[in-house]
């Protein structure tokens, strides 16, 4: 086997490990088909085997270490712009209308929206502010 077949090898490493990157949607293969593209490049220029494994190894482990790192610390991070009806729920309004466990009214992100108490045992008067823990169709539910 010479030099030129040995990189045709790695770069089929890298398309092999790109089928289940794209079968799975793993990154880890991805990144691994990218070391094995490195080990050819490498391959390419003269370097020898135990060179070629050392960079695939270097290169795949570097990017999954990277890349874990990035992906961890944007799945922490909360989305930053709630809309519609999640972006109304936890605001405070203020009750237009006697509030009880069925009926009422409150000014709530300046539309005057029907509304009932959470604890349908709480009545809320006009003028109150109430905090909406829900929203229910077209009513809100305040606490």
């Amino acid at each position: 086997m010479g030099v030129v077949n040995a990189w045709v090898w790695w770069l089929a490493a890298a398309g092999a490990l790109g089928i289940p990157l794209v079968i799975t949607a793993m990154p880890e293969f991805g990144m691994c088909a990218i070391g094995a593209a490195s080990a050819a490049v490498i391959c390419g220029f003269g370097g020898s085997i135990v060179l070629q494994v050392l960079v695939f190894a270097v290169v795949s482990v570097a990017l999954v270490a990277v890349v874990r790192v990035v992906a961890n610390r944007q799945s922490a991070t909360a989305p930053g712009l709630r809309t519609g009806v999640e972006a109304l729920k936890g605001r405070q309004a203020v009750v237009v209308e006697r509030v009880d466990g069925r009926t009422g009214r409150v000014k709530l992100g300046g539309e005057i929206w029907s509304a009932r108490s959470l604890d349908t045992a709480r009545v809320y008067e006009a003028g109150q502010e109430v905090d909406v823990v829900d929203i229910e169709g077209a009513t809100a539910v305040v606490l």
